[in-house]
């Protein structure tokens, strides 16, 4: 039996489940302590369930996911309306660090896929496919470079690479969050976030601060990020069509509210109230991601040869040890330095809202809020990094031609 889910089903059982996770996480204190954030367990939960029944013969679910990318975009475009040239300029060592991490993991992911593959006796395009093509390349970068590889003669090279991202994706989700908790109590950290806002500087400036956040208020937000979202949209498009430029859905737009952030920043058209953009970009992302989690075809990992989830194991491994004994020391062993670390094992192995989740659950549960990670981490995880590791992917896939 084949049970289909229209788009707006599809959305409203997102949002039962995103609330079903929070209801969870208050009532079982392990997923507290452990810091999971809340759209994976109702996600994750149901995409278990999905695959149970799947598993059963009892009923197949077909979702329309068409919401999902929309969401996606309005979060990444909240994310660049916050994201002034002066708080980036106070990302400073920390962002530089981060980025440089993000590059060196895209190429260890490589060189540790292509190795293991040759060690296991595999085609060394399907340890690249189980490398940062599909982890911290996402299921975008799994879908266009899997079928690249199987032209080049690596059969069944799109599903190992699809399995990959939906590894990554459900371990990135997990781990992170709880190795940050792990990290704050064991090297006892103050629970202490730099303040990047400057908040004080722009009351100063006679910039009211809007405290309560009503249904006015969100809709001056809205009316502005709706439209950038268009103006990303036909940006992204423009690049593709006249340059050759091919950038994922939510880059557009996120460039574009970072423009128009600096401009009103200069020029006070608007007013922009975080706490009304946080909002916004809270549900949006908590529902994106709860869509993505409901979505996982899990019974893909049981496709996955033993050879490939050896590849994979090695592949969290190896990212745990980087953020645990390298990116924490190097970012200063502090409180920002912790959640970066839980954004770093999110969109190392999955994806950048998965590094957000992980962040918001660690915030949520020491009740501070890292702003410069919350900076850093999607403009490193979102675009910088594809400055390394997407020609790194395109090098390897014509040497091992």
């Amino acid at each position: 039996m084949n049970l289909h889910l229209d788009a707006v089903t599809t959305t409203a059982l997102a949002l039962l489940l995103l609330m079903l996770g929070g209801w969870l996480k208050r009532r079982l204190n392990w997923l507290e302590h452990f810091c999971v954030p809340t759209p994976v367990i109702g996600g994750f939960g149901f995409a278990l369930l999905a695959w149970l029944l799947r598993d059963l013969g009892l009923v197949e679910i077909d979702m329309d996911m068409a919401m999902q990318s929309p969401l996606m975009v309005a979060f990444f475009t909240t994310v660049g309306l916050g994201g002034s040239l002066a708080l980036l300029k106070k990302g400073g060592k920390a962002l530089l660090i981060y980025l440089l991490a993000c590059w060196t993991l895209a190429l260890m992911q490589n060189g540790i896929g292509i190795g293991m593959a040759h060690m296991l006796g595999l085609d060394p395009l399907i340890g690249l496919m189980a490398g940062a093509t599909s982890l911290e390349g996402g299921f975008g970068a799994a879908a266009a470079f899997g079928p690249e590889a199987e032209a080049l003669g690596a059969q069944g090279a799109t599903t190992a690479a699809i399995a990959s991202a939906t590894f990554g994706m459900i371990v990135g989700g997990i781990i992170g969050a709880p190795l940050a908790r792990w990290i704050i109590d064991r090297r006892r950290v103050r629970i202490e976030a730099e303040d990047v806002h400057g908040l004080e500087t722009l009351q100063q400036e006679g910039r009211p601060s809007i405290g309560r956040i009503d249904g006015s208020v969100l809709l001056k937000v809205l009316a502005i990020v709706l439209p950038v979202m268009v103006l990303g949209a036909w940006f992204k498009e423009s690049l593709g069509s006249h340059l050759g430029i091919i950038l994922p859905s939510y880059v557009g737009a996120m460039f574009v509210a970072i423009v128009l952030r600096n401009l009103n920043d200069r020029f006070a058209w608007v007013e922009l109230p975080d706490n009304a953009l946080a909002a916004i970009g809270d549900v949006a992302l908590g529902v994106f991601l709860t869509m993505a989690m409901m979505d996982l075809k899990i019974w893909q990992l049981q496709e996955m040869g033993g050879s490939l989830l050896i590849i994979l194991l090695v592949q969290t491994v190896a990212i745990v040890g980087l953020a645990l004994l390298v990116l924490f020391r190097l970012l200063g062993r502090n409180y920002d330095a912790a959640v970066l670390t839980a954004g770093f094992v999110g969109h190392g192995l999955g994806a950048t809202p998965n590094a957000v989740a992980n962040m918001s659950a660690v915030c949520e549960h020491y009740k501070v809020v890292s702003h410069k990670a919350f900076i850093i981490v999607p403009l490193c995880g979102a675009v910088l990094i594809d400055a390394v590791a997407i020609p790194a992917i395109t090098w390897c896939l014509n040497v091992l031609a």
